[in-house]
């Protein structure tokens, strides 16, 4: 238990509530014993939750930690404008090593709006986030961040790069990466990449859209509900921010909100599949297709800040473990 991990995760967190504060974002306290929708992508990587070995607590329904509130801020956005939580997201990953953890923090927000206008807030929350700590006059006794280290975040852009996935397809081949469009881009590669950019945080966008038929199986695995770019065909308005020493922090993406093409895509996703091997189905994601179908929805779009990724980019730290107070992961249990 590190005391300096503590009180940086304390001024982290306060910065960014006061970055969302001031651009009018409302915090939501959604559940966290959930039902499959309370998955990212991979159903398989839920916990399973049950009450004195009654697996029937909820009626028959089966429950799990969960993952994300994504489903339940979008859901408010039509009523509340810009919404956030702030929670855990529990995930059984199946490697214990230096990049994952069972149980870590998330902040996650949704707006109404465009593609754009999200990639803005993100850049602006993790810049000010480096900005604040940067001018915290006892960052170095509080927080036990070195001089390089403050250095490097007070110079942190507002402006971040951005390149496609195509782009860093062809980049990691002009960096000898063998690797093949529609192939996922690795931890590893990932770092190659922001290294040959500079070492600054890097947005990689547009990723293929597993619903498009590319004539051969794709990789790389994407939400369900991420909306396709009507400039880009076989391409989805997403983007995955990479951090120098933390790697993939920020998930996002522009948001389907028409409710045929929801369930459309939900049925045709590999993560509907792997729910009905789970004996779940439709019925899962019930509640959020009524709401939007009862409702309505507006275009938005939202995303994920992995808290221990942006913690270890802050502190520059090799392993996610040095990141948070209490690690978590398979070979460990508190």
């Amino acid at each position: 238990m590190n005391v300096q991990t503590i009180k940086l995760t304390d001024f982290v967190l306060n910065s960014a509530r006061k970055y969302l504060k001031e651009n009018n974002y409302t915090e939501v306290v959604v559940p966290r014993i959930v039902r499959a929708s309370g998955a990212c992508e991979n159903i398989n990587t839920l916990f399973e939750v049950s009450s004195e070995n009654n697996f029937n607590w909820f009626g028959g329904n089966k429950a799990y930690l969960a993952q994300t509130g994504q489903l339940y801020l979008e859901a408010l956005v039509p009523k509340l404008g810009n919404v956030y939580c702030i929670g855990p997201s529990f995930r059984a990953e199946p490697k214990a090593d230096d990049r994952h953890l069972t149980e870590f923090q998330m902040i996650e927000i949704e707006h109404p709006g465009g593609f754009s206008e999200l990639l803005n807030y993100i850049e602006g929350m993790v810049s000010s986030i480096a900005h604040d700590i940067a001018k915290h006059g006892k960052a170095q006794e509080e927080f036990g961040l070195s001089d390089e280290r403050l250095q490097k975040l007070s110079s942190c852009p507002k402006v971040f790069q951005k390149i496609n996935y195509d782009q860093a397809i062809e980049k990691l081949k002009v960096l000898g990466e063998v690797i093949e469009w529609g192939d996922d881009i690795s931890s590893a590669q990932e770092k190659m990449l922001v290294e040959a950019f500079g070492n600054e945080p890097l947005f990689i966008t547009r990723f293929p859209d597993p619903m498009y038929d590319f004539g051969k199986p794709v990789e790389v695995e994407k939400f369900f509900n991420m909306l396709p770019d009507k400039e880009t065909p076989g391409r989805v308005l997403s983007s995955d921010l990479i951090l120098p020493h933390g790697g993939e922090a920020v998930g996002s993406a522009a948001r389907v909100h028409e409710w045929q093409t929801l369930v459309a895509r939900l049925k045709n996703s590999r993560m509907f599949k792997r729910l009905l091997e789970r004996g779940g189905g439709l019925s899962d994601f019930e509640w959020y297709i009524n709401q939007v179908k009862e409702n309505g929805a507006v275009p938005h779009a939202g995303c994920g800040f992995g808290m221990a990724r942006i913690m270890q980019w802050i502190q520059g730290s090799s392993s996610i473990r040095q990141a948070v107070a209490f690690p978590s992961n398979k070979e460990s249990l508190i």
